[in-house]
């Protein structure tokens, strides 16, 4: 993988300051760097060799010198394309991906981005006509990630936000409506960032960029899901294995080894299944123990033994805290589920440069335990109108809340959560927002975790960035229109950047199999009632991979590649997050109620307060973001010591 980046800056020769935010991103790109400066347009490069890599050094430029790219990422059937565009006359000076997609622009202009198949961020300064432009496109499903700003005629983009802040027109301020957001889903969802005036390019979307100005974004791939209730049962259970052992087979290009994510669960099972099916001899596996009683590294173990993999297994030290800085340098904002990704992409960097992962599986083929919870209610919600839901059941929901606060404990939190979610049946988005833990429908809850001030800032609730994805006329059931969402939300904005930033951090490429074009669109052709029955997750995916995997791994629940934020509080999270939210660090910045916080601190622990320590963990985060991006410039300097960023007093 790489990191690319670039400025628009009318009469500015900027060719030393991309320099210096390539360097930024170097940790994307060991291998070799690139800056191309054109007039107003300066392109930078940072890479990481995994195909060509005699020839592949970026930025690449045609023929005339009126086309240059800079791109991130792999395009898997670069091959075919190559084929088409020598068929049609065009000579290729590399044996690159990436002058594929030069070439193909050259010939075919934007309407060719849909036809790339991978995972790509890329930047194509076009100069054959005046005025001169930039073209920047996000692959299909946001795999990659690509940031921008403009402001008063400059133009700024990169791989990943420190790479701007650093040009001097750059303001760093936080930006309080994404912050909300964030707090409320564990991560954003919006093309906003924490960085007032820094956006995200929409995955599926290219934008075109002239004299300094976004002149237009624009959508060249739309997911529309085409449910399919003809085929039966058999003929899925014969589709599924073949278009994952083809989405499998497609991620395999390279011209270094390729290792696997092996969880034990059934997605990342069945990819090794897949690789063995192929006819890869020699597979690499790597797992990740957490100390915990939900390990799974028992379970990768019984399938590196079945398929006689070179297996590496690593347990997680005691008090992995001490990382929280540099893995929040790495993400640009305060997530709870990074710490064991840079910790296993660190591991596995000794052995490989490319990993294939099983991210995607369940959002395709139904895996999560929240699935389990909205599919008996899934007739419900078409039949439970809307006006009972808002004038009725809301009402009651109110209460409810209203009692647990008043009468309740911490710990019984998320039984009224549980009550809330089933008086919501009529309002999926809003039944599916409450299972993934916002929080902004009970307005008594702002006063609790906000200060007035702050609240003053009119700030728009979670659900205004949700409704888009359902609707009464959508054609889709409710359950469908959930595996949309979460598709769109946060598969990308959690898990996917998660997933790129702490592989990237120790300069490893994650390949998502599940997430090939043509396997999305088989998994969202098929029918709800399928994918899970009788209230099991995955039973059409189980079923299919019956053939090939052993029976404990197709019959386990799912944990996930994650902490336990109970056992982690009782672990170092509560010491190391009393040091950093003090009453005077919270009370100065007039962003948080410091009572609140420090009434989670003094409640006895318990295993139902997980939204608790999850917050706790999420603020722990954010003063270390905010003293790092905001405040200071440890973001230059790299400072990851975790004493920096403890409050003096």
């Amino acid at each position: 993988m790489c990191g690319i980046c670039g400025v628009i800056e009318r009469d500015a020769d900027n060719s030393k300051l991309v320099r210096r935010m390539a360097d930024l991103l170097a940790h994307r790109g060991p291998d070799d760097a690139g800056v191309y400066q054109s007039g107003d347009f300066c392109l930078g490069h940072r890479r990481l060799s995994i195909i060509d890599l005699v020839t592949g050094s970026q930025p690449i430029l045609n023929d005339d010198k009126t086309l240059a790219i800079v791109f991130n990422g792999e395009i898997y059937n670069y091959r075919k394309l190559r084929k088409e565009l020598v068929d049609e006359g065009l000579r290729f000076r590399t044996q690159s991906d990436t002058e594929v997609i030069l070439r193909l622009y050259e010939s075919h202009g934007v309407q060719s981005f849909e036809r790339l198949n991978g995972i790509f961020a890329f930047a194509i300064l076009d100069e054959r006509n005046h005025p001169a432009k930039l073209v920047l496109a996000r692959d299909h499903f946001g795999i990659k990630p690509l940031h921008y700003y403009e402001k008063d005629g400059l133009f700024i983009f990169a791989s990943e936000q420190k790479a701007i802040l650093i040009h001097p027109r750059v303001e760093r301020q936080l930006n309080a409506q994404a912050l909300h957001y964030h707090l409320n889903l564990r991560y954003t969802q919006s093309p906003e960032t924490l960085f007032k005036g820094i956006h995200r390019l929409p995955p599926a979307h290219y934008m075109v960029v002239e004299q300094g100005q976004i002149r237009k974004i624009e959508a060249y791939y739309n997911l529309r899901p085409e449910i399919n209730y003809e085929k039966s049962e058999a003929e899925w259970l014969e589709e599924i294995p073949n278009y994952l052992k083809q989405a499998v087979e497609r991620q395999l290009v390279s011209d270094v080894p390729v290792g696997v994510y092996l969880s034990g669960g059934v997605d990342s099972s069945a990819i090794v299944a897949m690789m063995r099916e192929i006819g890869v001899e020699k597979i690499k596996t790597f797992t990740l123990g957490f100390n915990e009683p939900t390990d799974e590294l028992n379970d990768a173990q019984i399938v590196a033994d079945r398929f006689d993999t070179e297996h590496h297994a690593l347990r997680m030290e005691m008090n992995p805290m001490r990382y929280l800085p540099e893995v929040i340098w790495h993400a640009e904002e305060p997530k709870v589920n990074l710490l064991q990704g840079f910790i296993m992409s660190q591991f596995v960097s000794q052995h490989v440069k490319v990993t294939l992962g099983g991210l995607g599986g369940d959002e395709l083929f139904s895996g999560y335990d929240i699935h389990r919870y909205i599919y008996p209610f899934n007739r419900l919600h078409r039949a439970v109108p809307r006006a009972i839901e808002q004038n009725m059941l809301a009402k009651l929901s109110s209460l409810a809340y209203a009692l647990q606060t008043r009468m309740g404990s911490f710990a019984s939190d998320e039984y009224r959560r549980g009550v809330q979610m089933v008086l919501a049946t009529g309002n999926i988005a809003k039944s599916y927002l409450i299972l993934r833990n916002a929080w902004d429908f009970d307005k008594a809850n702002l006063a609790n975790i906000y200060t007035p001030q702050f609240l003053e800032r009119n700030l728009e609730p979670v659900m205004s960035q949700f409704e888009m994805f359902f609707s009464r006329n959508s054609g889709l059931t409710p359950l469908d229109e959930v595996y949309l969402a979460e598709f769109h939300s946060k598969m990308v904005n959690d898990y996917l950047l998660t997933e790129d930033r702490m592989s990237m951090s120790h300069s490893v490429e994650e390949r998502v199999p599940f997430l090939d074009l043509d396997l999305v669109a088989l998994g969202f052709s098929i029918p709800a009632n399928l994918k899970m029955r009788g209230n099991q997750t995955k039973y059409l995916l189980r079923k299919a991979m019956g053939p090939y995997l052993p029976e404990r791994i197709l019959q386990k629940k799912k944990w996930g590649f994650t902490f336990n934020p109970y056992l982690q509080y009782l672990k170092d999270l509560k010491t190391t997050a009393e040091t950093i939210l003090t009453k005077e660090a919270i009370e100065r910045d007039g962003i948080f109620n410091y009572d609140y916080i420090r009434s989670i601190f003094d409640a006895k622990p318990h295993p139902k307060m997980r939204w608790h320590y999850n917050f706790i963990w999420m603020l722990t985060g954010f003063y270390i973001w905010k003293r790092m991006f905001l405040d200071g410039n440890g973001f230059v300097e790299k400072e990851f010591s975790l004493e920096k960023y403890v409050e003096k007093i």
